[in-house]
């Protein structure tokens, strides 16, 4: 089948992107607006982009009305948290994935614990093993409405016994991965293959 992108609608070709670049780290971004609503917000358009300074990448599209909270909250604010997604989170992401009213905070409607970050107002998710305090580095227009916010990590907290050897252990812990659709994987099939 050969398809071209210039000939799909805004949906189709969600679709197909999400479905064929997989699976997708899932940022669980917590971010605070200036009114002081704590968001909490799923995005697998995420990576890293650069070790040294650390940055991270989000890509975040916008909604109906403008821009999403995330979005927003970063721009105005200068700050956000980066919270690593495991199976126990899953319920949060669905219920922070929903569109809500910025005075809305998806993070007491799932009803998350608020972990006091080191560098940033921020607070991120003590349920996540894994915490990237983060600034804004810059914000990139997409055409078609969207963003590609680049973020500096200023500040890693690990949960004890994950850290090993200078690096998380990815055996210390189950990963979630966004597809295509509602549909996510663990990270469980593990291998190791060096190079020669």
């Amino acid at each position: 089948m050969e398809i071209d992108p210039a000939t799909l609608d805004r949906k189709s070709a969600y679709h197909l992107m999400i479905s064929a670049i997989c699976p997708r780290p899932i940022a669980f971004v917590t971010s605070l607006s200036t009114s002081g609503v704590l968001n909490a917000a799923p995005f697998s358009y995420f990576n890293g982009v650069s070790s040294s300074p650390p940055i991270i990448s989000l890509a975040i599209g916008s909604k109906k009305t403008g821009r999403k909270d995330t979005w927003r909250n970063i721009e105005e604010t200068g700050e956000f948290v980066v919270n690593i997604v495991t199976p126990e989170l899953m319920d949060a992401v669905i219920i922070g994935a929903h569109e809500h009213p910025p005075e809305v905070s998806e993070f007491d409607l799932a009803k998350l614990t608020r972990l006091p970050s080191s560098k940033v107002k921020v607070p991120g998710i003590a349920e996540s093993p894994i915490q990237l305090e983060c600034v804004r580095h810059q914000i990139v227009p997409v055409d078609g409405g969207g963003a590609l916010i680049l973020g500096r990590v200023v500040h890693w907290r690990v949960k004890d016994g994950l850290f090993r050897d200078g690096a998380v252990d990815p055996r210390a812990l189950t990963f979630v991965g966004r597809l295509g659709g509602e549909l996510y994987d663990k990270v469980v099939d593990i291998f190791e293959r060096r190079r020669a």
